[in-house]
């Protein structure tokens, strides 16, 4: 039986402190340095907390969705999904958020930990407008701290490495999964019929 670690005095005595960069990097707002990785990634990972547990999802756009408005405060439209809306009914119970921005071909990722509020303004809406969709709602975030990671887990990873992805068909297809989960349903159909209602729906 492994022995597990039960306070942080223990961590500490594993880890000793911080090193300097780490701690140094961390700011209470969006340094115009930071600006630039936001605005630059089309892809962010979304993490909330409510009474039924931890949830986090990925969220993506061209380069830019996640608008900053300040220094202290960037919006994300909540795009067309499938309507469990985990992270929205999260927030509106726990405004606590943290989101993790990721770069194409870059190794470091940056991270955004503060507090969400869900705004419905219609003219907020209307100005994420994309191939003509409104998003329903917009997550306002203002953070509390914001910092840089550093690249080691996409290197050790090989995240970026073209030579490394794997084809999808070498993983059980969603239409496969659910068919397992449910007797009678149609998976086939699903994954057939997939491509189409992406392209119908994707916004």
């Amino acid at each position: 039986m492994p022995d597990f670690v039960t306070s942080e005095a223990e961590l500490e005595a594993i880890y000793g402190q911080p090193a300097g960069p780490a701690v140094i990097k961390e700011i209470d707002h969006i340094s115009d340095h930071y600006r630039r990785f936001i605005e630059t990634s089309p892809f962010v990972i979304l993490a909330t907390s409510g009474p039924e547990g931890l949830d986090c999802t990925p969220r993506g756009d061209p380069p830019g969705f996640v608008r900053v408005v300040d220094s202290r405060t960037v919006m994300l439209p909540d795009r067309r999904g499938n309507n469990r809306i985990d992270s929205l009914r999260n927030i509106v119970r726990d405004p606590r958020i943290a989101l993790l921005f990721l770069v194409p071909g870059v190794g470091r990722t940056l991270r955004i930990n503060g507090r969400a509020a869900i705004s419905v303004d219609p003219a907020l809406c209307e100005s994420f407008t994309m191939e003509g969709k409104l998003p329903r709602s917009v997550i306002v975030v203002t953070a509390d701290s914001v910092y840089t990671q550093c690249p080691k887990a996409l290197v050790r990873s090989h995240l970026w490495d073209a030579s490394r992805h794997v084809e999808e068909s070498s993983l059980p297809s969603s239409g496969t999964i659910m068919k397992s989960l449910q007797q009678g349903f149609d998976g086939d159909a699903y994954d057939r019929n997939y491509p189409q209602r992406l392209r119908e729906t994707i916004y």
